[in-house]
């Protein structure tokens, strides 16, 4: 099997499992708050991805070096950036939390401008106003003329998140930890926070076992395995652009497991939306270099 195909198996694999993420994030949500979900997967998350760091012979290099950097990274990401993410879905229907959530590729580009010195092209500009005209269309449920939101606060922190995402990714441009390091070093410190916030919060709740298992589940597969599946395809392919345009696959994916597993109605305005937001991706990945690394994003 050549190094593409291994690749994209990887992708096919990590997309699989974040196409599961919004179904998953609904239903744990329905068992117990933000904040405890937050918890129990991120601990689970950092149990997975440790014992990788373990097996790899990578423990000595997280334990002696990259704690100044995973100070305020593990504090953006799983604190800062999962707590809002999740508090979006518990407000809103999962299919419009999901597809607010992909406009961060978007985001990423128009800050790059401030933050690394990058320009804007006349289609990231393009791609913009289509992408967030589907934002629109989904925040209105289809009432595009009616600035009356259905859930402005749920909106909002979707949007939020996807700026805390991109400034994420952003900042981490200088990170030269290795990325399994980085993510347990990052949960290593994000798990402490996340501990403290919930004793002090108004009760340790008890969430049963149904939601015991989708807390793990959220935290074994989208924090974790997946992550570990898309770092080997981004390490194992030849050019990046081999696998990018997977990720469109995990969107219509995700509709119907919501429909089928939460029974979620499809809502018209969101598969517009959803339509123009993938549709804005699509012609800012058009612009990629041909050629692009295949460590470009690692």
């Amino acid at each position: 099997m050549t190094s593409d195909r291994r690749a994209i198996l990887y992708g096919l694999g990590a997309v699989g499992l974040w196409s599961t993420v919004a179904t998953a994030f609904k239903v744990a949500l329905g068992y117990m708050s933000p904040l405890t979900l937050m918890w129990i997967a991120s601990l689970v998350s950092w149990a997975v991805i440790g014992v990788l760091v373990l097996r790899r012979g990578q423990l000595r290099e997280a334990l002696r070096h990259g704690w100044r950097t995973a100070a305020w990274a593990g504090l953006m990401n799983p604190v800062a950036y999962y707590l809002v993410l999740f508090a979006a879905y518990d407000r809103l229907p999962g299919q419009e939390a999901m597809a607010l959530n992909y406009t961060w590729a978007l985001t990423m580009a128009f800050l790059a401008v401030p933050i690394l010195g990058q320009r804007l092209t006349r289609m990231d500009v393009l791609a913009g106003l289509i992408a967030y005209s589907g934002v629109w269309v989904i925040a209105t449920r289809g009432r595009v003329f009616d600035v009356d939101f259905a859930d402005p606060l749920g909106v909002g922190l979707a949007l939020v998140s996807t700026l805390i995402w991109a400034l994420y990714w952003l900042l981490n441009t200088r990170d030269r930890r290795a990325p399994l390091v980085a993510q347990w070093q990052n949960f290593s410190v994000g798990v402490p926070v996340l501990t403290v916030i919930l004793l002090l919060g108004p009760e340790v709740e008890w969430v049963g076992a149904t939601g015991l298992a989708a807390g793990i589940y959220v935290g074994l597969f989208e924090m974790g395995i997946a992550f570990v599946f898309w770092q080997l395809a981004m390490r194992t392919v030849s050019r990046t652009a081999r696998i990018s345009n997977l990720i469109f696959l995990s969107p219509p994916i995700s509709l119907v497991l919501l429909f089928f597993i939460v029974g979620e109605p499809i809502l018209s305005s969101t598969l517009l939306g959803l339509v123009l937001i993938l549709g804005g991706l699509g012609l800012q990945q058009r612009q990629k270099a041909p050629a692009e690394p295949a460590d470009a994003q690692s």
